[in-house]
């Protein structure tokens, strides 16, 4: 068993490889450009939004009052008539992106904790490279990756969105459990 707070080098580096990787992915291959689609007569709809100065959060619309509305003949027939979807409004008064850059970072340190809680547990000091790299991965790409199905399943975010997605966080997790193998404690 390898205490976690012996492991803070691979995760400290695990993050950053993570964050520098991410942001290679995002800003220079441009495989998620497409992953949302713009509005059609976007201006008129941004103009028609501001109106309503509506607060940051998440809606759904249309929304049921409740359980019993769900069947309702009123709420069936804005359901039919439609549109229905999903919107997140969020204010940005600087096109910085500062703070999500810093929780991505510290959302990958966290990764990097759970990666080395597991690996820790299971292998020695001294362990193989490929034994350190598996029990460190896996939960790396569980991490990275498996809860983004929940975004296809309930919200309908496109699968292949989702998908591309999850292949990043397989190639973040093959860098997390690369880096762990490669600085795991020997005996």
């Amino acid at each position: 068993m390898v205490p976690i707070m012996s492991l803070w080098l691979p995760i400290l580096l695990s993050a950053v490889a993570v964050f520098i990787i991410s942001s290679i992915i995002h800003m220079a291959l441009g495989y998620h450009a497409n992953d949302y689609k713009e509005l059609p007569n976007e201006k008129d709809v941004l103009d028609d939004l501001r109106k309503y100065n509506i607060p940051e959060g998440d809606y759904h619309f249309p929304r049921p009052k409740d359980m019993k509305d769900m069947s309702s003949q009123e709420f069936l027939e804005k359901l039919r008539k439609g549109p229905v979807g999903l919107m997140t409004i969020k204010k940005r008064e600087s096109s910085s992106m500062a703070k999500e850059l810093s929780l991505w970072f510290i959302y990958s340190i966290i990764v990097g904790v759970f990666a080395a809680y597991v690996a820790g547990r299971a292998l020695p000091e001294g362990a193989h490279y490929l034994s350190v790299f598996r029990f460190a991965g896996v939960p790396a790409f569980a991490g990275y990756s498996l809860a983004l199905l929940q975004n296809s399943i309930w919200f309908n975010k496109g699968w292949s969105a989702t998908f591309r997605s999850m292949f990043d966080g397989f190639v973040y997790a093959l860098f997390t459990g690369g880096i762990f193998g490669w600085l795991w404690p020997t005996m």
